[in-house]
């Protein structure tokens, strides 16, 4: 019986490197002199500093291009509040979310049972099992889950005949 998983992945080593690719970028460019913008990370976990709100968001926009030059999808990203540090020092939290949470898991099975497509979609974890009869209409199944699915990044891995 044929089937495939539907995954949200991000690959961490890709993120790393984009991250040295902006404190490289950070250190040398002009308008960052002696600022103490930098960009740390703990796992799957994003910390942004910057002197003000405004090289924030520069340093927020360096980032995503450098993420999607790496290929990593910013729409995984989940971006936190600004916070003050000390003194006009500010820094922001930005989590890159792996795995399909419950709800989103959820979403996907009850839109796959409500196309009457011919396959069965279970929850295994932060992963959706589809299985079925044919690969056209698990083909099928995917176009669909891309078309519905479009706020979060999605990957179709271990597609076994």
């Amino acid at each position: 019986m044929p089937t495939f998983d539907i995954v949200s992945e991000v690959d961490k080593q890709e993120v790393r490197n984009a991250i040295d690719q902006v404190n490289k970028e950070v250190s040398t460019r002009f308008d960052f002199k002696g600022s103490d913008a930098r960009v740390e990370q703990v796992d799957y976990q994003l910390t942004v500093f910057a002197d003000d709100e405004f090289k924030l968001e520069q340093v927020s926009d360096i980032l995503r291009i450098k993420l999607t030059k790496r290929n990593v999808d910013v729409r995984c990203l989940d971006t936190g509040q600004i916070e003050k540090v000390s003194g006009n020092k500010v820094k922001q939290v930005i989590t890159v979310k792996t795995g399909l949470d419950s709800e989103l898991a959820k979403k996907v099975v009850r839109s796959i049972k409500d196309s009457k497509l011919k396959v069965q979609a279970s929850i295994q974890g932060e992963v959706v099992r589809v299985a079925g009869t044919k690969k056209d209409v698990l083909q099928e199944t995917m176009h669909l889950v891309k078309k519905l699915i479009d706020d979060f990044p999605l990957q179709f891995q271990n597609f076994r005949d």
